[in-house]
């Protein structure tokens, strides 16, 4: 007999209860829950067709990829600005009204995108769409927060993220059949103005349509305070959407008789910050990519971004059982180590098939690393400094993605399209490496 009992008939017994528990969890949520998962489902069919059309609109304006890294790399600085201004507002006016004005402002700047040909008012423009987009992002999942139970909140922002990467990655088909459909009908190229013009005002008319019923909201601003105590998830989306989502943007008063953990939010942000400038190299401009090296039109790169997103988001679903039963800062650390490699798989690879295997499994890899990134992050620090660390991880998210973008447009036009993807790669390496050296005595044994 073995002087150690086997766990692992009891740790089979208590993840087939959780799995039933998670399931269970979703069947019974509030009427609010279930129209914000309607707005975000029309939010990511609006985030893919435009992440789709936006750039390759703009490179059929004749525009270089040095503009196109610079305006893709526009609406994260928009959210930087207008974050913690907006959330505040959003605290002191309620989440409701907040959400309701970004499904009626998305749309009318992503028209005013689909519109202009000038490269100042493209800029503005797509300025304009961060701040807008920054009002999502910091009242949706508060609302969430405060319509759920403990229980019910795990999973049900899995299935916000599942609707918003998954479910919303069919709206790549549309953003590539759209363009074919009107370029049928002028008889002209796919690839030309006019029809990506069409599509992007289809990803305008999703946000809109999909927001009318938020108007049936309940919003008890009372309960708006709640989220201060709670840690908001990392979202990602092949377009360009916050690594950490500011949930708290009420005025945060830290006691004095805890000392503010400095080194500790530098380790956690300077780490932070490297994964999304490599991941914003990549991802703002991976379709862009596609298009100058192997010459698709937009159908075509339609079909490839769907399979990716949809079962990304599946992955997305997975994420807690992973964690349970691995351990997050394992996975989390492995997945960017394995990353770098395939960033520079696609970014050489001489075919089609080899490039879009490699992007599929580093994107299926990223999706499942998010929820856990954000719940090992914030489960750093105390509970009265998570809010002013949610705040932070918009910040970095924010710079990451414009400063990624706008090297990586650098890049591949005064080096070539490649080197984008090496520098993707090496900001993941030194990410994966700080996290590894600054928590993994601690958390983790890779070699375990």
């Amino acid at each position: 007999m073995s002087l150690v009992d086997d766990p692992s008939e009891s740790r089979t017994h208590q993840d087939k209860g959780s799995q039933k528990e998670v399931l269970a969890s979703l069947l019974h949520l509030p009427r609010n829950v279930y129209l914000l998962l309607f707005f975000t489902l029309g939010k990511g069919f609006q985030l893919t067709i435009a992440t789709l059309t936006v750039n390759y609109y703009a490179y059929s304006l004749g525009y270089h990829p040095d503009f196109i890294g610079l305006f893709s790399a526009m609406p994260a600085l928009g959210a930087l600005v207008s974050a913690v201004p907006i959330g505040m507002l959003a605290d002191r006016i309620g989440r409701k009204p907040v959400l309701i004005a970004t499904a009626l402002l998305t749309p009318i700047s992503l028209a005013a995108i689909a519109l202009g040909t000038s490269a100042p008012w493209l800029l503005i423009c797509s300025l304009i769409q961060g701040f807008v987009s920054s009002a999502y992002w910091v009242s949706n999942l508060p609302l969430l927060t405060t319509n759920t139970t403990e229980k019910q909140r795990v999973s049900v922002f899995a299935l916000n993220s599942f609707l918003l990467l998954g479910v919303g990655s069919l709206g790549n088909l549309l953003g590539g059949s759209i363009p074919e459909f009107v370029a049928s009908i002028l008889h002209v190229s796919a690839a030309s103005t006019v029809p990506l013009r069409w599509g992007v005002l289809t990803a305008a008319l999703f946000t809109l349509v999909f927001g009318l019923p938020l108007w049936l909201l309940h919003d008890d601003r009372r309960t708006n305070r709640s989220a201060e105590q709670v840690p908001v998830p990392k979202q990602n989306q092949d377009m360009p959407t916050p690594a950490f989502i500011i949930g708290q943007p009420a005025t945060i008063t830290m006691p004095t008789q805890e000392k503010f953990p400095l080194m500790l939010f530098v380790q956690l942000l300077g780490s932070d910050l490297l994964f999304t400038m490599g991941e914003g190299s990549v991802v703002a401009l991976i379709q862009l990519y596609f298009v100058l090296r192997f010459h698709l039109l937009p159908g075509q790169l339609g079909v490839i971004f769907t399979i990716s997103g949809f079962i990304g988001g599946i992955f997305a679903l997975t994420a807690p059982f992973f964690a349970q039963r691995w351990g997050k800062l394992r996975i989390i650390i492995t997945v960017m180590y394995l990353s770098a490699p395939l960033m520079i798989l696609t970014g050489f690879a001489p075919v089609l098939p080899l490039a879009v295997g490699g992007e599929y499994t580093r994107s299926f890899m990223r999706t499942l690393i998010e929820p856990m990134y954000a719940a090992f992050e914030m489960e750093q620090v105390s509970d009265r400094y998570r809010g002013l660390l949610a705040g932070c991880y918009s910040i970095t998210w924010s710079i990451g993605y414009s400063i990624g973008p706008s090297v990586a447009g650098w890049l591949q036009v005064h080096v070539n399209l490649s080197a984008a993807f090496l520098f993707g790669a090496g900001c993941l390496i030194a990410s994966a490496s700080m996290l590894l050296s600054f928590f993994g005595k601690k958390k983790v044994h890779l070699a375990a």
